[in-house]
């Protein structure tokens, strides 16, 4: 009798753009429990991690679906790759919209220097070195881009982030430093001033 579960993801992955649902299934349930783990190992909280599992394979369906998948033998990665970009959303609409939760950090995150006042000039410099900054990531080759993502944006230790990119410590951080040496080389191409206060 044929069984699903005996195919790789390239062949589950081209079977349900073909029309077979179950295909899909035997993909969450192989993975489940590794983008699972990754969300809520990031978002430390169970209700939000099941919100954003949910959300990523929604996202999975629909870029499936719309030929949005290469094929390149790490379906697993993809669909880690858009869990992130969700999580990031979450804490950038959370960011924005000034909700931040003082319960789930051992440091009493409101005495901070970062929360002092600032002026409406020193949140504009902030706010553009940001955006130029995002945009000098986005030149960079993309497992540098990950790192960068992961270490400055989620926060996570170059040992978390060796096990969610399946690398050794010493290549992720490798990626880390060829990634600040690639942005310093673009800051100096760029004549960018990227110093705030």
């Amino acid at each position: 009798m044929f069984r699903l579960d005996k195919l790789n993801d390239n062949e589950l992955v081209q079977r349900f753009i073909q029309g077979d649902h179950e295909s899909l299934e035997v993909l969450i349930v192989r993975h489940k429990s590794r983008v699972y783990s990754y969300i809520l190992l990031i978002v430390k909280n169970q209700d939000l991690a099941e919100d954003i599992f949910q959300d990523t394979f929604i996202k999975v369906i629909r870029s499936l679906k719309r030929g949005k998948y290469v094929e390149n033998g790490k379906f697993v990665s993809w669909v880690l790759r858009i869990a992130h970009n969700l999580i990031i959303d979450h804490f950038r609409k959370e960011k924005l919209q000034g909700t931040v939760s003082n319960d789930s950090s051992d440091v009493d995150i409101f005495n901070s220097q970062k929360f002092s006042e600032q002026t409406i000039e020193d949140q504009m410099v902030y706010s553009q070195i940001l955006h130029e900054v995002k945009h000098l990531v986005k030149e960079l080759p993309e497992d540098q881009q990950q790192v960068i993502y992961m270490r400055h944006y989620m926060g996570l230790s170059f040992k978390e982030i060796a096990e969610q990119t399946e690398v050794s410590i010493n290549t992720a951080l490798g990626r880390m430093r060829y990634a600040l040496i690639n942005l310093r080389k673009l800051v100096d191409e760029k004549k960018l001033n990227l110093s705030a206060f």
